[in-house]
């Protein structure tokens, strides 16, 4: 059975969702499941905007053969070659023969080295500027390398101000039904999966989301709907979504607040973090958050990272080191370049107390602009009543670094 949603008069949704799949690239969990956005443009000629994955293929072909309704496909427009996208490339292609593809010079390399038939079909290679019409729709391409590939771009149809981002403006979560942010209350069910989405899979290019939004800029006036490749279709409040992902590119935090990110075995560390925890409520900074890195997955605790101003690691010592997941989320947070916070040390050892110093020597060596607070926690096997004033000293110093009093 065919499932479409009309995104204007002569655009719909012929994308799919999808619950069976439980780890996004294979690493990052989505729970609420994920869509993939294909669009296909009604004008004097049809166009598909994108593919779908492979596993929801069959969907795309029904929706596609029902929207179209006897007639050809004319082009297939690729922005974005990643294979959650771009997989069902062949399949649309050996159905509709005479397609022609319009993609980037890079895309079309991509799609070799995928194996895929392309050059039986017309090519129309197009650059940063060009312009395509279709009959009354006229768009304009922008380019958008390592957001998140080299190859991806975003196209403008400047007749009706439709963006077709990529995976720009994306969110993880299946779609069900609600096609329009609009639709859903978007703060309180998806930013957080929108913060996980972007943060872990484009992160690390903070820069090039910088240079996308100062393109944007110069058409903002022009665009009206934004539709990415995952997640609801943006047609209100644009600017709101647009200074998240600023903040997030800037690897600016969101809000004031205290991540405890604690590695624990025995329960003593995790003792203490609670401890902290609490003393920093109690002393009127409420909005804190703990964490513990053996049983939170990565991907939600680099999304926290993004979110928060302040992230206090608490690790026992392991083999002499840094216990081994949490040596895994500041090897994340290394390689997704998150930078401009402030850190505080708890650690802990029963003979030999070496994580703080390992801790603060990665945080040094490899992670930008972070301050780390000079007051550290130092446990020997557990924290001891004695150390009520450090703990209280912690607490003070976090609180004082973000410019509040009690």
């Amino acid at each position: 059975m065919y499932c479409v949603r009309n995104i204007t008069e002569d655009l719909y949704w012929v994308g799919a969702n999808d619950h069976r799949t439980y780890l996004f690239e294979n690493i990052h969990p989505i729970p609420r499941g994920v869509s993939y956005n294909s669009y296909l443009l009604l004008d004097e000629s049809t166009v598909l905007f994108d593919t779908v994955d492979w596993s929801v293929s069959r969907q795309l072909i029904e929706n596609m053969h029902h929207v179209l309704d006897g007639r050809d496909l004319d082009y297939l427009l690729i922005n974005h070659m990643e294979p959650d996208h771009a997989a069902t490339i062949e399949e649309v292609l050996i159905r509709w023969p005479g397609c022609k593809v319009i993609s980037t010079e890079k895309a079309f390399m991509l799609m070799r080295q995928f194996g895929f038939s392309v050059d039986e079909h017309e090519q129309i290679i197009v650059k940063e500027g060009d312009t395509y019409t279709f009959g009354k729709h006229t768009v304009t391409f922008v380019e958008a390398p390592m957001v998140h590939w080299p190859e991806a771009m975003v196209t403008l149809d400047v007749t009706n101000g439709v963006l077709f981002s990529a995976d720009a403006f994306g969110s993880f979560g299946a779609l069900d039904g609600k096609m329009f942010n609009d639709d859903v209350n978007f703060e309180r069910d998806w930013l957080p999966d929108a913060r996980r989405y972007l943060t872990n899979i484009v992160g690390k290019y903070g820069p090039h989301i910088q240079l996308l939004l100062k393109k944007a800029s110069t058409v903002l006036d022009k665009i009206k709907i934004v539709c990415p490749l995952h997640g609801p279709v943006w047609r209100s409040d644009l600017m709101w979504f647009i200074e998240k992902y600023d903040k997030w590119s800037r690897y600016e935090p969101e809000e004031d607040g205290v991540m405890i990110a604690y590695a624990s075995i025995y329960g003593n560390t995790e003792a203490a973090a609670q401890a902290l925890a609490s003393k920093l409520c109690e002393k009127g900074m409420t909005n804190v958050w703990v964490y513990d890195v053996s049983t939170t997955h990565v991907s939600e605790l680099i999304s926290e990272s993004f979110r928060l101003s302040h992230i206090v690691l608490a690790s026992v010592t392991y083999n002499l080191g840094i216990f081994p997941v949490m040596l895994e989320y500041l090897e994340h947070m290394k390689a997704l370049n998150l930078q401009n916070r402030t850190m505080a040390i708890v650690e802990n050892g029963s003979w030999a107390v070496k994580s703080g110093d390992l801790m603060q020597d990665f945080i040094d060596t490899n992670l930008k602009n972070m301050t780390v607070l000079n007051e550290r926690l130092s446990m020997a096997s557990a924290l001891d009543s004695s150390q009520k004033p450090e703990l209280e000293m912690l607490a003070d110093a976090i609180i004082e670094s973000m410019g509040k009093t009690e």
